[in-house]
C-alpha cells in the first residue's frame, strides 16, 4: 500500500486488482501443482503454520474482503464497508476446475478487485504469464493508474514472520504519525 500512496503520488490509482492473502494462494498452489483436494491443501497449510485452526476467515474470503476494503479507502479515497464487497471463497473449489483451467494455459487465484464494477473477492481463471499468477504463499498486487500504467508488486503473505513483520510496520506507522501529531499541536 505504501508503494500506491508514495510512489504512485501525483498520479490516479483507477484499480487494483490482486492475489490479497497468501495462505489461499498457497492452498490453491498445492491443489493445481499436485493435484490433491482441497481438504489435503488446507491440511498441509495448517501443517506448516499458514493456516489457523479455524480458517475460515481466509479460505471463505473474508480476510482478503478486508484487504479490499482498507485499500479502496486508504488508496483510492472511496467510502467501502465490508458489506459493499461481493466475496467467494475457495471453500468449494474443486480440482477438475483447476485442472480445466490448466488445459487451457491459465490457473485459478483468489483475487481481489477495485475497479469500476462492484469491489470483490472471488476465485478467477488468469493466465500463467499474468504479473499476478505467483506460487505458493506470494502475494501480488496490480495497481493500475493514469499515467503510470500498470504496476504489480510481489511478496510473502503468508507465515509467522510476514505477519509479524507486517504489525510490527503498523505500530511503527502509528508511533511515527503520534509524533508528527504531537509535535504540530
Amino acid at each position: 500500500m505504501e508503494l500506491a500512496k508514495k510512489c504512485l503520488e501525483g498520479d490516479k490509482i483507477t484499480a487494483i486488482r490482486g492475489i490479497l492473502n497468501g495462505t489461499t494462494n498457497y492452498i490453491l498452489t498445492e491443489m493445481a501443482e499436485k493435484q490433491i483436494t482441497f481438504m489435503e491443501a488446507l491440511e498441509d497449510a495448517q501443517k506448516l503454520g499458514y493456516a489457523e485452526t479455524d480458517p475460515s476467515m481466509d479460505i471463505d474470503g473474508i480476510d482478503p474482503a478486508c484487504k479490499v476494503v482498507i485499500m479502496a479507502n486508504w488508496i483510492m479515497n472511496k467510502k467501502l464497508t465490508l458489506k459493499d464487497v461481493d466475496v467467494t471463497g475457495i471453500r468449494n473449489l474443486t480440482t477438475e476446475a483447476l485442472e480445466k483451467a490448466t488445459k487451457k494455459g491459465k490457473t485459478i487465484k483468489l483475487l481481489g478487485a477495485i475497479d469500476d464494477k462492484k469491489p470483490r473477492v472471488a476465485p478467477c481463471e488468469i493466465s500463467r504469464h499474468d504479473p499476478l499468477c505467483v506460487s505458493g504463499v506470494l502475494n501480488a498486487v496490480t495497481f493500475s493508474s493514469e499515467f503510470a500504467g500498470e504496476v504489480t508488486i510481489i511478496g510473502r503473505g503468508a507465515g509467522g514472520s510476514e505477519t509479524a513483520s507486517a504489525v510490527l510496520r503498523d505500530l511503527l506507522d502509528i508511533r511515527h504519525n503520534l509524533a508528527a501529531m504531537l509535535t504540530r499541536g
